[in-house]
């Protein structure tokens, strides 16, 4: 008998609606990669049946160290929904997280679709906009310890987003200063370069990967590049806030 994949599906998205930690999947279940996007796709489907509606996505392990770490070759990815978009500026509540984090990144939003292999020049032609922005990654797993398959059936950690103002596209972004603070008191300084080299080549990746599962990045869909730093966890009473140089800056605060 195979796994029973939308009993997993609806596992994991039971977890993220009401912010409780759950084993991982693979302590009890054996599935693979191409599985574990199954099941994200089946429980991001459990969000559109709600009212939610797809917005773009997200890409995660952008670093080679976090590639390393978690013992894989490739990239992963997640869907975002407008349920899960935080307004810059808003505030979120602590409570309903499991154990939320968040890295600082960059957005781009689209105006023409992308999908299989393409080039950088080929990505950013298809940007009508870019953004500074934060992630708000949250694993349903306990002790925020997974398999590189549960990660991915967990919608990659992908629980909320925030973007700045959006600017033009005509600049380069390959080397771009970016401080993350909480409270006014830095707590992450990197580069954008720590996105693959290049923000653009997230973009360039995130076009390959979805096309891969029968789909492509669409006119209008934000595409966060992922994490230019490692994640900080947040608490209550947190205000965070992302400058990115010639960008500006993105930021929100936690209640509890």
């Amino acid at each position: 008998m195979g796994v029973d994949l939308d009993k997993l599906a609806k596992t994991v998205d039971e977890a993220a609606r009401s912010a409780t930690a759950i084993p991982q999947l693979s302590e009890s279940e054996n599935f693979s990669l191409d599985e574990a996007y199954e099941i994200q796709a089946k429980s991001i489907q459990r969000r559109f049946d709600r009212g939610e509606v797809r917005v773009g996505m997200k890409m995660g392990f952008t670093s080679r160290a976090k590639m390393v770490q978690m013992g894989v070759d490739d990239m992963i990815w997640g869907r975002l929904t407008d349920g899960m978009l935080v307004e810059d500026g808003d505030v979120i509540d602590f409570a309903q997280y499991v154990h939320p984090r968040v890295e600082p990144e960059v957005a781009f939003l689209l105006k023409a679709p992308l999908e299989g292999p393409v080039t950088p020049i080929q990505a950013m032609a298809a940007v009508e906009a870019m953004a500074p922005a934060l992630e708000i990654i949250d694993s349903r797993y306990k002790d925020f310890k997974f398999s590189v398959e549960d990660v991915v059936a967990d919608n990659s950690s992908s629980s909320g987003f925030v973007v700045g103002n959006w600017c033009q596209p005509d600049q380069d972004i390959a080397n771009r200063g970016m401080v993350m603070e909480f409270n006014g008191r830095p707590v992450q300084i990197g580069s954008s370069a720590a996105i693959l080299g290049n923000p653009a080549r997230s973009l360039v990746t995130a076009s390959r990967m979805v096309t891969e599962h029968g789909e492509r990045l669409e006119a209008g869909w934000i595409v966060m590049a992922g994490g230019a730093t490692a994640a900080e966890a947040l608490s209550p009473g947190v205000s965070v806030r992302n400058t990115v140089e010639g960008l500006g800056k993105v930021g929100f605060g936690v209640t509890g």
